[in-house]
């Protein structure tokens, strides 16, 4: 097994004193700050894997997931910001060419969205009347476009895919024409400023909205047929492992308080701390060396459904032991990691909010 290296070698010391220095800013705002936003746009963050050919990045996704891990290292909400926008960024494969160009040509281009069918798009004419109310779009106060999954209807009448089933599709929508609506209230990714969003009776043309297929892929290139599934697993999973190395290297300061700071705690206490987190850190690498062979394994050999597998199954493994790998060495931690002040307690929230996501709880 390949060795696996820390986060920190990828980003550039001032990337991260600018992310952490305003990092409780951001949070109490309840979005990213103009500092950590002018960073993300100088590189280009948001654009990470959209297309090329309209001046996107098009990261390969070995060397994306690395990069999304660096930056939840970081902190945790910018990381999952970028993640997340880029992720919708990554529909410019997809999109109508017309529609792509006129959305990428924004130097501070950024999608947000929800992928939940929450809406519906019932057919007018040459387009569609849209009209819905979808939570949790991290970034979207950052948005530009805000894309939307709706249940497709013609007049009262469901349309049907042919196995019968409802046939969802995404749509993207300029930023005027949805309305935020305030609707993250949890303990963790605060700075995340995952909001609610609603449209009524909004009229948009057909050519908003796109099929996520590799078959529909507009951009013939490999990380626009990669399956979405897997894409999505891999990337979340990046951000959750990186919170968690983020979490191991402050319990060395935070065990270090305890055992100089604390008089009950003796030799054979600082032992077992140090113990453990020597123990839980190997853990998470082998977990995360585990994780980045099976992405890099099924971007050479695409389609390979075995491969794929494997990136779901690492994916899970690596979110459900960097959860408990964290929450092993938080008692050690004291007092300090359960202050909402201190930055430890900030990435123990992150961390427990960010791997409440679905698409991970259940190993397969």
């Amino acid at each position: 097994m390949k060795k696996t290296d820390h986060p920190s070698l990828i980003m550039q010391p001032q990337w991260v004193e600018i992310i952490r220095d305003n990092a409780a800013e951001a949070e109490q705002l309840g979005k990213l700050n103009e500092a950590q936003l002018a960073l993300v746009y100088e590189q280009q963050w948001f654009n990470l894997v959209s297309p090329a050919e309209y001046g996107g990045l098009q990261t390969p996704l070995p060397q994306l997931v690395k990069i999304e891990e660096a930056l939840s290292w970081a902190d945790g909400s910018l990381g999952w910001v970028v993640t997340l926008c880029c992720g919708a960024g990554w529909f410019g494969g997809f999109l109508d060419p017309e529609i792509a160009k006129q959305i990428y040509k924004d130097p501070k281009v950024c999608l947000a969205g929800s992928g939940a069918p929450t809406g519906t798009a019932t057919i007018s004419g040459d387009g569609y009347m849209i009209t819905g109310s979808w939570k949790y779009a991290s970034g979207v106060h950052h948005a530009t476009y805000i894309t939307v999954n709706c249940n497709i209807m013609n007049g009262d009448a469901p349309v049907l895919n042919a196995d019968g089933t409802q046939l969802i599709l995404p749509f993207v929508l300029d930023r005027k024409d949805v309305a935020l609506v305030s609707g993250w209230k949890y303990i963790g990714m605060i700075a995340t400023g995952s909001d609610a969003y609603k449209v009524e009776n909004l009229y948009v043309d057909s050519n908003r909205c796109f099929k996520i297929d590799p078959a529909a892929a507009v951009i013939d290139a490999q990380l626009y047929t990669y399956p979405f599934f897997q894409l999505a697993e891999a990337t979340l999973a990046a951000n959750i492992s990186g919170l968690a190395v983020h979490f191991t290297d402050l319990c060395v300061a935070a065990f270090a308080n305890k055992a100089t700071n604390i008089r009950r705690v003796n030799q054979a206490n600082v032992l077992v701390m140090e113990e453990a987190l020597e123990s839980a850190t190997a853990l998470l690498n082998q977990a995360r060396a585990s994780f980045f062979e099976a992405v890099e394994a099924s971007w050479n050999e695409p389609m390979n459904e075995v491969l794929l597998k494997a990136v779901s199954h690492t994916s899970r493994v690596l979110a459900k032991i960097a959860r408990e790998c964290v929450d092993e060495l938080y008692p050690y931690c004291g007092l300090m990691a359960a202050s909402p002040d201190t930055e430890i307690n900030r990435v123990w929230r992150d961390l427990h909010t960010a791997s409440q996501h679905a698409l991970l709880t259940f190993i397969e």
